[in-house]
């Protein structure tokens, strides 16, 4: 039997969730399993508060005829953000104490180097790879060193942008560090923080579906796509890793998360740390 809610006025049957499953997976690639079905309910259900609309079926219409402006919202309310500072930290020492110290040796004659984070949310992993890269390239102005940070969802791309985080966002930054990179907030911003600006200038942030075409060229020496490949099914994986490969340096390094692996997906990367992979082929 076909099941339906009713909360607070709205109706939401089967085929809605079907809908909106298909939606999801055709505007982002994600996949959502059936006990998302409150998820989506929750994110969605605003929306169509705000829109004045009294029910997911006509919402769903709106969103099949390509309303673009209600496309990127709909995009911003179906995906996830969970991120931190130096969350992960294993990857950030590997990052300093191997990846960097190794490309700082290998492009003496071409000071160039290039990373992505690629489900960047509200900045924190951008920001945390800038900290590093800071910290631990001595003569940074004789290298031309970028990161681009890239998101789905333009809400926590103008977060990230800002710069400016709670005080509890902060709290895993040891002493010394938060000093250096980070100032107090005032006026409106008091209680919160702020990153300099020698960080944020090292960071374009710009959206990106990564279903879609890659505006940018490469190489890139290290990317960054930690817990984003998890909500993509197996095919997608595949496709994104061997995009991944074809965009990385021939030794470039690509960090995941732990639940994720290409090893059984495609032969063009090698394991060399944990939940770190190496470009082969």
């Amino acid at each position: 039997m076909a099941s339906k809610t009713l909360r607070q006025g709205f109706e939401f049957t089967d085929q809605d969730f079907s809908r909106l499953r298909e939606l999801v997976y055709q505007h982002t690639g994600i996949r959502m399993a059936d006990n998302r079905r409150d998820l989506i309910y929750g994110r969605l259900s605003r929306r169509l508060r705000t829109l004045g609309m009294h029910s997911f079926s006509d919402y769903c219409n709106l969103i099949e005829d390509g309303h673009e402006d209600e496309l990127e919202a709909f995009t911003n309310a179906v995906t996830t953000n969970l991120t931190a500072f130096f969350r992960e930290a294993h990857h950030f020492d590997y990052l300093a104490n191997t990846v960097l110290p190794e490309l700082l040796q290998h492009k003496q004659k071409n000071p160039r180097i290039r990373i992505w984070s690629a489900g960047c949310s509200t900045g924190e992993e951008p920001y945390t790879l800038a900290m590093i890269l800071r910290e631990n390239i001595p003569d940074m102005h004789n290298w031309d060193v970028r990161i681009l940070a890239t998101d789905l969802d333009s809400e926590v791309l103008a977060k990230a942008a800002a710069g400016i985080y709670e005080q509890q966002n902060i709290q895993r930054i040891l002493g010394q560090r938060l000093k250096r990179w980070f100032r107090k907030g005032t006026g409106i911003h008091q209680g919160k923080a702020k990153v300099l600006p020698e960080l944020q200038e090292l960071i374009s942030f710009r959206k990106l579906n990564l279903m879609e075409s890659w505006p940018m060229k490469g190489p890139f020496d290290i990317i960054f796509c930690r817990n984003v490949l998890i909500y993509f099914d197996k095919p997608t994986q595949k496709k994104l890793f061997d995009r991944f490969a074809s965009i990385l340096d021939p030794k470039g390094h690509l960090f995941i998360g732990h639940s994720e692996s290409p090893l059984d997906l495609t032969d063009r990367f090698t394991l060399i740390g944990q939940s770190v992979y190496q470009r082969c082929k």
